[in-house]
């Protein structure tokens, strides 16, 4: 099993109540329920209010590297992923149990 996490931080002057944040939000929220490899799936911002803290993340479990791989690969996690690119930065880790 792999846990997939992704850490997101908003960019300068972005707030998550935009339009376009909104929508990048729902956007990985449906993920959970389209792609097969998807195990776990969790998504949601941060409640704290911390410095270092980023604002989203995600947490999901795969079965294995050729899953993960397929899901990163996935045209719908693709087109998610793309709306962040225009008003986020993120951090990625791949935890193997």
């Amino acid at each position: 099993m792999i846990r997939h996490l992704v850490l997101f931080k908003l960019n300068e002057g972005v707030t998550r109540d935009e339009p376009r944040v909104v929508a990048g939000d729902a956007a990985f929220a449906a993920l959970g329920d389209t792609i097969p490899e998807l195990k776990y799936w969790q998504c949601g911002w941060n409640i704290t209010e911390r410095d270092i803290a980023y604002d989203y993340a995600i947490v999901s479990d795969v079965e294995d590297k050729d899953a993960l791989q397929r899901y990163i690969a996935h045209p719908d996690h693709q087109a998610a992923a793309a709306q962040w690119r225009g008003f986020a930065t993120w951090i990625i880790a791949d935890l193997e149990s």
